[in-house]
């Protein structure tokens, strides 16, 4: 592709941006404002014009899917595969130079990557061990991923240093749950990127490698880099600095999880003559909404300052709804849905509702269950985390690392084999005595002359299954998941039912060895499956970043939501409550609709609710208030209900085709009436909707 078609269409901040070719260049890229279009361009311009080689561009992420769109793009403005390429998440990248590296650190190349389930089931193993409540697994799991974010090991944490929140059983669990990982030739996620670290700093030959290999870094979403991510940004650097940051201060909403916010605003310090390029035309939303955002994000202090503008006109009025309660909020949302919907200009796959807390996906869920909408909840279990996916590539995973104890207690007894609770506490107790893994102390048992037959027989079994499933290694992946479901009897065990589960994860590592195959399922997220059933959209403003719908509904925007109560006495929660209000109205492109209660149900008690103090920064002439009451007719609430009945039985639901021997081929948007006297709402291009009477239209079905 030539120069000037890779320049077309970019506006001159964008060109700017893709011009640049040499010393640290900031972006500061707002919300809807093209940032991607600029991060690929630049890099297809760098390998076209500059004949940079494409191998030697890092490009960084944070998502599988903003990574997987990136190297879509980068293979369609360079005509080239990007198959290879430096592209992908940071964890992803991380554990690609780990696999060629790790020995220097005293581990093996076959190292297996746990995900938080089974970095849960370590942790939960220590606790009983140490006869510490299990139930406290989740908080010292995030703990240690703060910590590790923040590059503190467990040798750090020793030292006993008070800025570290000391605490003696907290660091008996974290140097036992490091040590757990060492033998069983693990890391877990924050690892990846704690151990990159380490062995840059650790063995300068090794980073210098690096360096050389990478003549210029582009990162992606920079305010979502936490320390050890930033530090990692730094020592790739090197002298020649040809770092490309790319991110939104406005956007920074993972603090949580280590995100430092000042990380984008302390890079011109660190990165000296750094160029700072603003891009503030906004391709995605109205000006209404637009307003909306800024008003909100104008208040934000310490921001670096962006104005956003489109030429895409006025739009919409934005809507702000106060119910009763939240009931009859979910029912508004509800029906404003399904009147959007029998309009005919959006599907249900162009909405979403939007909320800051899981809890109130119930009472949302419940009124478009009553209306017959369907649904779908983001950010929940992966394709790689069902049950079944899960044991399988336990069974992979042990093939490639014998020694991953975590992933052979897992299947073990699966299908079953009688080897029990008590069976396995032996086994543990000898893998303890022998500092071992598992998988040596079940083949110590069967040659020792200290236990029973039964036991030996038992573990000899399993022994057996396993190394007969690891001298099938070499095979193709999909080949060896066929021969682990086979020689285990775990289709049998399992049943027809999850026949098609089993061959879609046989279907997903085509073309895969077992090493990158086993780190997507380990990197892999709920969050970066996409979906293209035609439903709405249910999910949290966290889970929202990145994403963008013709159709918004924010709900609950209400003091102790928006901004959630555990934020108001920080000044720097606060803040980042307040720029995660702002990505969740960025999200809409054409239609924002905001509503809150006076009266929730949050947690065991009901509340009186006030409005969002948010609210008060956007002035009132950029939205229409309007107040919702409950239902008074009895008869009204009853017909409300029956279109769940009706479109399931009916053979005229929502969304059929359907031919009118007058009016052609038109979709069914709604039926409803008595069983005997069903009527539909049907949306024909050539004449618009119509309301028809089954009984009497000659409708055929499509």
């Amino acid at each position: 592709m030539s120069k000037q078609v890779l320049l077309s269409g970019l506006n001159p901040q964008q060109k700017d941006a893709v011009l640049h070719n040499k010393g640290p260049l900031l972006v500061l890229a707002g919300a809807g404002s093209g940032k991607t279009k600029v991060i690929t361009h630049r890099f297809a311009y760098l390998t076209n014009a500059h004949k940079v080689a494409p191998d030697s561009i890092l490009a960084m992420t944070f998502t599988n899917k903003a990574a997987n769109e990136m190297r879509e793009r980068i293979e369609g403005l360079t005509k080239k595969s990007a198959r290879g390429l430096w592209i992908g998440t940071f964890h992803a990248l991380s554990a690609r130079i780990l696999r060629k590296e790790i020995e220097s650190l005293g581990y093996r190349r076959d190292f297996c990557i746990y995900d938080d389930s089974d970095s849960g089931h370590l942790v939960r193993a220590i606790l009983k061990e140490f006869k510490i409540h299990e139930a406290l697994y989740k908080g010292i799991l995030s703990k240690m991923s703060s910590l590790k974010a923040s590059l503190v090991s467990p040798e750090d944490l020793l030292t006993n240093d008070d800025s570290y929140g000391f605490d003696e059983k907290f660091a008996r669990v974290y140097v036992r749950y490091q040590s757990e990982l060492k033998k069983n030739n693990a890391l877990d996620f924050d690892d990846l990127i704690m151990f990159t670290v380490s062995l840059f700093e650790d063995h300068p030959a090794v980073l210098k490698k690096y360096i050389n290999e990478f003549s210029h870094m582009m990162i992606d979403e920079f305010q979502d880099t936490n320390t050890s991510q930033y530090r990692l940004v730094k020592l790739l650097a090197g002298k020649q600095r040809n770092i490309c940051a790319v991110g939104d201060d406005d956007q920074s909403i993972y603090k949580f999880r280590g995100a430092e916010v000042r990380n984008i605003h302390s890079f011109k310090k660190d990165f000296t003559k750094t160029k700072v390029i603003r891009l503030e035309q906004n391709y995605r939303s109205t000006q209404q909404i637009l307003n909306v955002a800024g008003s909100i994000i104008a208040k934000s202090p310490e921001r670096m300052p962006k104005k956003l503008w489109t030429d895409r006109g006025d739009g919409e009025a934005i809507c702000y709804c106060v119910a009763t309660n939240e009931m009859e909020e979910a029912r508004y949302i509800s029906q404003s849905i399904k009147d959007l919907f029998l309009k005919g200009k959006y599907r249900y796959k162009d909405i979403a509702v939007l909320y800051r807390v899981n809890q109130q996906a119930r009472t949302l869920e419940d009124a478009m269950r009553e209306n017959g909408q369907p649904y779908r909840i983001h950010g929940g279990m992966s394709f790689y985390q069902r049950k079944e996916v899960k044991d399988i590539v336990s069974y992979l995973k042990l093939i490639a690392n014998p020694h991953d104890s975590v992933s052979l207690k897992r299947i073990v007894n699966c299908p079953p084999r009688q080897i029990g609770a008590a069976t396995l506490t032996r086994v543990e107790n000898e893998a303890r005595k022998r500092e071992e893994s598992l998988y040596q102390a079940m083949k110590y048992i069967v040659k020792s002359s200290g236990y029973t037959n039964s036991l030996k027989e038992k573990v000899g079994g399993f022994i057996t299954i396993l190394d007969g499933l690891i001298a099938h290694r070499g095979d193709a992946v999909p080949d060896l998941i066929s021969t682990v479901i086979r020689k285990t009897d775990y289709g049998d065990w399992v049943g027809e039912d999850k026949a098609g589960i089993l061959e879609e994860l046989r279907k997903s590592a085509e073309g895969k060895d077992l090493g990158s195959f086993l780190d997507t399922a380990s990197l892999f997220s709920g969050l970066d499956e996409a979906c293209d059933d035609d439903c709405v959209s249910l999910m949290t403003f966290h889970s929202a970043k990145g994403l963008e719908f013709p159709v918004v509904f924010i709900a609950g925007v209400e003091d102790g939501l928006m901004p959630h109560f555990h934020a108001v006495k920080d000044s720097e929660e606060l803040e980042e409550e307040r720029r995660l209000f702002y990505v969740a109205v960025t999200r809409a492109r054409d239609m924002l609709f905001m509503s809150g209660a006076r009266k929730r149900k949050l947690y065991t008690s009901v509340q009186e609710q006030q409005p969002s103090r948010f609210l008060a920064d956007i002035p009132s002439k950029c939205y229409l208030c309007i107040e919702k009451r409950p239902r008074a007719d009895a008869v009204a609430a009853a017909v409300a209900k029956m279109p769940l009945s009706l479109m399931s039985s009916s053979p005229f639901a929502a969304g059929s085709r359907v031919k009118h021997p007058k009016w052609g081929v038109g979709v069914v948007r709604d039926s409803y009436g008595e069983t005997d006297d069903v009527k539909v709402m049907v949306n024909f291009p050539s004449v618009g909707m119509k309301r028809l009477s089954l009984k009497f239209a000659n409708l055929e079905k499509l």
